[in-house]
């Protein structure tokens, strides 16, 4: 998905446009097929969209299930990759310069650093205080971080990242760590585009009420193939033009009496759609007869409007 702010919602959408059906383990045994691992599908799908864009920046987030280190460098020449951090992660110093005439293998990290989970009880970690706009939909929130270089190595294997380490002054969220493969990237940028992921989790949601996906009755494997990504598709196109006619008449979020929503929702974007298509010229062909009864506007008007919002 691509992460914009939707100028009609003042807040950031989640914008499906590619998408792979990633079977699961017992699914490919079963059928005796080699099984493909989740970060392998992102591999593939993120150096895709490089391609692509191959002159663009790409910011690619993705939560902790990509926080591997064989796919983060596998990317991170095309892609600038953001995922959780494990507190308890091996973190090291880059290895000191060697001299010359040194005996023995080179040194592939230095010293270890002080794990993240100990930094958080200690007293003489140095804090910053930061205002951090859109978190996770909430608005700003003002946390603590602490930032730093390191090489996150595990035994054969290792990758240069920026970790970012926070704590909510309230108290209310646990303390969390994040990863950036960008090592010169600001930490509060890193939040911000992170904290952009909860718009994922809304699209989904959305695309289940509203749309029907993961309530497909097909019998063959590939109309659900085909289904799925084609409902994903209609979810950004109907944002698409939510958006150009919002551009002509502004939407009216349509709220109830407990319900105050000032802004709309994506139940507004495809209500607008819906009575965009439904009320054009050339749709009313019916044709007149003695048995035609003609409906007033205003009743036509009504039954528009509450299809608009059915589910």
């Amino acid at each position: 998905m691509i992460l914009p702010e939707i100028a009609f919602a003042r807040r950031v959408w989640g914008l499906p446009f590619l998408t792979a059906l990633a079977p699961s383990e017992r699914y490919s045994t079963q059928r005796r097929r080699r099984h493909k691992k989740l970060t392998d599908w992102g591999r593939q799908l993120l150096l895709q969209v490089a391609r692509w864009l191959p002159n663009r920046q790409i910011i690619g987030v993705a939560d902790s299930s990509y926080a591997s280190i064989d796919l983060l460098n596998a990317v991170r020449s095309r892609v600038c990759m953001i995922t959780r951090l494990r507190l308890d992660a091996r973190l090291f110093d880059p290895p000191a310069r060697r001299h010359r005439g040194t005996i023995g293998r080179p040194r592939v990290v230095g010293t270890r650093q002080t794990n993240l989970a100990e930094r958080l009880t200690d007293p003489k970690t140095r804090w910053r205080r930061v205002k951090v706009t859109g978190w996770y939909g909430r608005g700003e929130r003002i946390v603590e971080i602490i930032s730093g270089t390191a090489l996150w190595h595990h035994p054969g294997r290792f990758v240069p990242i920026r970790y970012v380490l926070v704590r909510d002054l309230a108290g209310e969220l646990r303390p969390q760590a994040f990863l950036c493969t960008d090592v010169k990237a600001d930490p509060i940028n890193i939040l911000r585009w992170f904290v952009r992921r909860w718009s994922i989790e809304v699209t989904f949601a959305e695309v289940r009420r509203h749309l029907g996906v993961e309530s497909q009755r097909q019998w063959s494997d590939p109309a659900i193939a085909r289904t799925t990504p084609a409902l994903l598709g209609l979810f950004s196109l109907v944002t698409l033009w939510a958006h150009e006619l919002h551009a002509k008449q502004p939407m009216m979020p349509r709220a109830a009496a407990w319900y105050a929503k000032p802004l709309p929702s994506f139940s507004d974007a495809i209500a607008l759609v819906r009575r965009e298509l439904w009320t054009r010229p050339g749709l009313d062909t019916s044709a007149n007869g003695p048995e035609t009864i003609e409906i007033p506007r205003t009743a036509i008007n009504a039954l528009i409007g509450a299809a608009c919002y059915a589910a």
